[in-house]
């Protein structure tokens, strides 16, 4: 395994850092924003699309790929890069939250997460050492470990139940990964700093290859999420990556950037293009709204993206109106760039110790024009 992590300059004004990923499929700048490939692919685009885009790190889903087409066949082919046609990095999760959300589960123990497929109802048994195996097929640089996502809200109680089984599936993971595929470790312990403590120290003992906070976005207020972020990403080891899990408002971003977090991952981008909604750097739109029926400018002016230097508000509005499968692909790949360009950014800023002036500045103006995001309403993965 070739992966290591570089820090390379600091943001004293916040906690803030700018740092290199190295992988043996290439070297990832942090911070980073990964796609999501559900299922070895992002929805709609091609891998050189994505790429081009800006893109060196993708998150794959287990949980799907394990079920279709199955990580035998994706060995077979060479994993899953040389399958899906991408030559740069990969993330895979650990498949534990599309079995808590998507399937029906009918036990959760120490042995593993007994569930039956939501594609044809079939019975599987998903353990630690399944997990790492199938992430291991798959070939991606970084794997995840198995983990309980610790629903919200919960007890006291049920979080340390949660976490302790979860620091038990972690030991379980090290011990049976491939040793050519980094691993990160997952804190849990949801709204309870006592008990996120508790995981950080344990999952820490571990000694992974980085570190995610996980169980955030699963429906707790901003204000507790900020809260266990700023409190516990610093406390995250200083020499390996930090990630956040399923964040991916930009205002989420810019705030855990500033307490130290290095990448997300999140179907936003995607889904919301997929579902006309357009970032813009005045905010989200609805571009199927009445008011772009004639208008010529730009989806968002100023943005050089091939969407942008094209194609008219008007003209994707009519797209989506007529249900023309060009629509949610122009839509997703202008979000895209949208995404790759506010990293960029956030990492020039941070490089010139500028990182809270530029996140003012940026909101203030994201801000102007808001339309607000319903992704309750776009139930599809990806």
């Amino acid at each position: 395994m070739s992966f290591a992590f570089e820090v390379i300059a600091r943001d004293e004004s916040c906690k803030a850092r700018l740092g290199t990923i190295y992988t043996d499929h290439g070297a990832v700048e942090t911070p980073a924003f990964l796609p999501v490939a559900t299922q070895g692919t992002v929805k709609g685009l091609t891998p050189e699309e994505v790429a081009v885009a800006g893109y060196s790190l993708l998150c794959v889903n287990t949980y799907h790929l394990y079920l279709r087409p199955g990580y035998e066949l994706i060995r077979e082919k060479g994993g899953l890069a040389r399958f899906m046609g991408w030559s740069r990095a990969l993330l895979s999760d650990s498949g534990g939250f599309q079995a808590f959300s998507l399937a029906r589960i009918r036990r959760i123990d120490d042995e593993g997460i007994t569930f039956r497929s939501h594609i044809d109802g079939s019975s599987h048994l998903l353990t630690p050492e399944l997990s790492m195996l199938v992430q291991g097929s798959l070939s991606t640089d970084i794997a995840m470990v198995l983990d309980e996502c610790t629903p919200y809200p919960a007890t006291e109680q049920e979080a340390t139940r949660s976490l302790e089984l979860s620091l038990r599936w972690a030991a379980r993971c090290k011990e049976t990964a491939k040793p050519e595929q980094a691993v990160f470790g997952i804190v849990q312990g949801g709204v309870y700093p006592q008990l996120r403590k508790i995981s950080l120290e344990g999952t820490c003992e571990l000694d992974f290859d980085g570190y995610a906070l996980g169980g955030l976005a699963v429906g707790e207020t901003e204000e507790e999420r900020e809260g266990i972020v700023a409190e516990f990403s610093p406390q995250l080891p200083e020499d390996r990556p930090r990630y956040l899990m399923g964040i991916g408002r930009p205002e989420d971003m810019l705030f855990a950037v500033s307490a130290g977090i290095d990448i997300f991952d999140c179907v936003l981008p995607t889904r919301c293009g997929r579902n006309a909604l357009l970032f813009t750097a005045s905010g989200p739109i609805n571009i199927r709204n009445a008011r772009f029926r004639e208008d010529d400018s730009p989806p968002d002016e100023g943005c050089s993206c091939p969407v942008c230097t094209r194609f008219s508000r008007a003209y994707l509005r009519h797209l989506f109106l007529s249900k023309e499968m060009l629509a949610p692909r122009l839509a997703s790949l202008h979000n895209l760039y949208f995404y790759a360009d506010l990293m960029s950014a956030i990492r020039a800023a941070i490089s010139e110790g500028m990182l809270a002036s530029f996140g003012k500045v940026f909101l203030e103006k994201y801000h102007s024009e808001d339309e607000e995001i319903k992704l309750e309403e776009c139930s599809d993965e990806g």
